[in-house]
């Protein structure tokens, strides 16, 4: 299999790290390319939106988006980072996570894509209103889900945290946050998250 994606995004290094987690870096072959909302991307080859992380499978289609692509090879390697006990708690800690990487990558989206004159700094600031919500859902009811088994909510939001840090490190995520930050340091310290992050 080929997974195409590039290093800094969020969403790719989710399925990196399922990779690492579920001992399947073996099976898959990571290819990196370049992805623009304007100029396009060569997975518009495999994903007619144009978007990675894209799963390449020599037994079927493609597979996209990559909570498709997670549960996929979660059910490959029978890991249960899905637990079914669990799992719409799973599921929503995961959505939550992604709408953080989703308003985040936009914001950078903004500054980089659009030009200067045309950028709308109000528009900015509502997509962090999103994230700091959706930190702040995160410190007050979902701290004791983090402290469990892992699961890919756990995932998602660790490499959430991770972007946040790597394009957002002047918003300052953690104040007023301080569980949120006490797990997100154990959590980063884990093999497959100090594995896959991002550095360029």
């Amino acid at each position: 299999m080929e997974l195409f994606q590039n290093p800094a995004s969020p969403f790719a290094r989710k399925v990196r790290v399922l990779l690492h987690e579920t001992g399947q870096q073996d099976a898959v072959r990571v290819v990196t390319i370049t992805a623009n909302p304007v100029a396009g991307s060569s997975a518009s080859a495999v994903n007619p939106l144009g978007k990675i992380p894209v799963l390449v499978r020599p037994e079927g289609p493609a597979l996209y988006d990559s909570r498709v692509i997670c549960r996929y090879l979660d059910d490959r390697a029978a890991k249960t980072l899905y637990p079914p006990s669990r799992l719409y708690d799973v599921l929503t800690l995961e959505a939550t996570a992604d709408g953080i990487m989703e308003a985040a990558v936009l914001m950078v989206y903004e500054g980089r894509v659009r030009p200067a004159e045309k950028q709308f700094g109000d528009w900015v600031e509502a997509q962090w209103s999103k994230i700091a919500r959706a930190l702040d859902a995160v410190e007050a009811r979902w701290l004791s889900h983090l402290g469990g088994p892992l699961d890919m909510g756990q995932v998602a939001l660790g490499c959430a945290l991770g972007y946040l840090d790597f394009r957002h490190a002047d918003r300052d995520w953690r104040q007023e946050r301080p569980g949120l930050a006490a797990w997100d340091a154990r959590f980063a310290a884990r093999p497959a998250m100090a594995a896959t992050r991002p550095d360029a």
